[in-house]
């Protein structure tokens, strides 16, 4: 787990393997990773007939712990059945409460990964949200931490990684979620 105040020499280790990992990714990996929050975007207009803030709410909150083929599952039978299920309850009533009309900002956490989640599919050309996942974190420490904690519940944490993305984003001349969207394609894509 990273430290909650990281030196600038850790921050500055933490942006240079962002920006090794965006070198690295191929031509594909950097194809796929710009597509993206478009594709997800197009996705949530699609199953929350044509209300995007509706459709990306409900994919962040169900995104937690899920791997993005079930995550687009649960939410698009979520607005088929017309209540969210195949989850945990707190993300559950996070995704009803979005399908009744709360606007996502005042039901996600919108300091923490899914509120800029939900920021990303809802608008991808919005250069401020950074989403830090568990892949995301371990691009940055350049180390798989498997199932060990990361800590990225701690809102300073988070941002400490958030803006190293930001820092690799600038440096490389791409907004942040299409530096931390290429770099988590090629980070899956790993061998």
């Amino acid at each position: 787990m990273i430290p909650v105040k990281s030196t600038e020499e850790q921050r500055t280790a933490y942006t240079r393997a962002i920006s090794q990992k965006w070198a690295a990714a191929t031509t594909g990996q950097q194809r796929r990773g710009r597509a993206w929050y478009l594709t997800a975007h197009e996705l949530a207009a699609t199953i929350a007939a044509g209300d995007v803030t509706k459709g990306a709410g409900v994919l962040a909150a169900l995104s937690a712990n899920k791997p993005w083929s079930e995550n687009i599952k649960i939410a698009t039978r979520a607005f088929e059945e017309g209540i969210a299920t195949g989850h945990v309850r707190d993300a559950l009533t996070k995704a009803n409460r979005i399908m009744a009309g709360t606007d996502p900002s005042e039901v996600l956490p919108m300091h923490l990964k899914t509120g800029h989640f939900y920021r990303c599919i809802a608008d991808p050309h919005d250069a401020a949200p950074v989403v830090i996942d568990r892949h995301a974190h371990d691009i940055a420490v350049a180390e798989v931490y498997g199932s060990r904690d990361r800590g990225l519940c701690t809102p300073t944490r988070y941002n400490v990684l958030a803006d190293c993305y930001r820092a690799a984003a600038q440096e490389i001349g791409e907004i942040p979620s299409i530096v931390q969207a290429v770099t988590w394609v090629a980070h899956i894509e790993r061998e």
